[in-house]
């Protein structure tokens, strides 16, 4: 695991095999359970299921505090709710995205934040990078089009969303580092629920309650059916969301994080292979190579900074 340092700290002795099956669970987990958001999105409200994701997500995280394993207390309120604010607006954004945009698409775009993170660095934090994370931001950034393959005849805006998420989420990545040293992993991951339970709540208070019929209505519904079919497949991707997250974190305190990060971009592969399975999705030849581009260019990022961003865990990088 990385701290805010720099330093490389592990729990115990190193084990590069078991970190990389555990990142590789933890992805293979979130790529099937993202998956199920369209079941969500078919009659239901992203609000709705923020709101309701995040109490379940807290029913557990309570249950782990009880037990014994850690503490929800943050001990700078205001840099935990800031951070918070930029990666749940990242998770916001990603979500209301399955509903119209194959998954693929939304988590390269997703994917994009590391080169993000470089960009902030340099023009906010005075840092210099060297030519191969220049040379891989670039790469990044032509992947990302190649994915999104944008028509200048009929220009989609919505494609590009993802990687606004991605830039709000490198946004929380250098806010974890630079505002949130010392705080535990679960009072981080209380934050980043517990802000998307406050943008659901907001949501459902001010949306309409009708909205367009199916998965186009996901985002402009405020609630929909509250039935036993709806509150499972909401348990199943909160349940889906803290088990993928548990087992990348295990993954950072097994290994050395540098080397941990280059398997997060395995869920480039898993969310695209279970789209395929699940809803015959399939990505072109051009999008392919766009994400074999984003994936280069986060693993070199990772690799020359040693400082990699986790895409979806709390905090493996206090």
């Amino acid at each position: 695991m990385k701290t805010n340092k720099g330093q490389d700290v592990t729990t115990g002795d190193v084990k590069p095999g078991l970190a990389a099956l555990s990142v590789l669970g933890g992805m293979a987990t979130l790529g099937l359970t993202d998956n199920f958001v369209p079941y969500i999105s078919e009659r239901g409200s992203l609000w709705q299921f923020h709101m309701l994701r995040s109490i379940m997500a807290f029913g557990v995280l309570g249950l782990i505090v009880a037990l014994g394993f850690g503490a929800l207390r943050p001990k700078r309120l205001g840099a935990v709710l800031g951070r918070s604010l930029f990666q749940a607006g990242a998770m916001l954004i990603y979500f209301g995205c399955l509903s119209v945009l194959p998954i693929g698409v939304v988590v390269a775009g997703l994917f994009t934040a590391p080169l993000f993170v470089v960009l902030i660095s340099i023009l906010f934090q005075g840092k210099t990078v060297g030519p191969f994370r220049w040379a891989a931001v670039g790469l990044g950034f032509v992947g990302a089009l190649m994915v999104i393959r944008p028509d200048p005849d009929a220009l989609n805006l919505v494609a590009f969303l993802p990687i606004v998420a991605g830039l709000l989420y490198a946004i929380g990545a250098v806010a974890t580092r630079a505002w949130c040293e010392g705080e535990g992993t679960l009072t981080l991951t209380a934050g980043f629920f517990g802000m998307l339970g406050v943008f659901g709540t907001i949501g459902v208070l001010m949306m309409p309650v009708d909205g367009p019929p199916g998965h186009a209505g996901f985002v402009l519904r405020s609630w929909g059916p509250m039935d036993a079919q709806m509150l499972f497949w909401i348990a199943v991707q909160a349940v889906g969301s803290l088990l993928g997250i548990g087992l990348i974190f295990r993954g950072y305190q097994l290994g050395e994080a540098t080397h941990v990060a280059v398997f997060e971009y395995s869920l480039l592969v898993f969310a695209s292979f279970w789209a395929w399975v699940l809803w015959d999705q399939s990505v072109p030849l051009l999008g392919l190579v766009g994400m074999a581009f984003i994936a280069l260019a986060g693993i070199i990022i990772a690799l020359r900074s040693g400082a990699p961003v986790d895409m979806r865990g709390a905090s493996v990088l206090e």
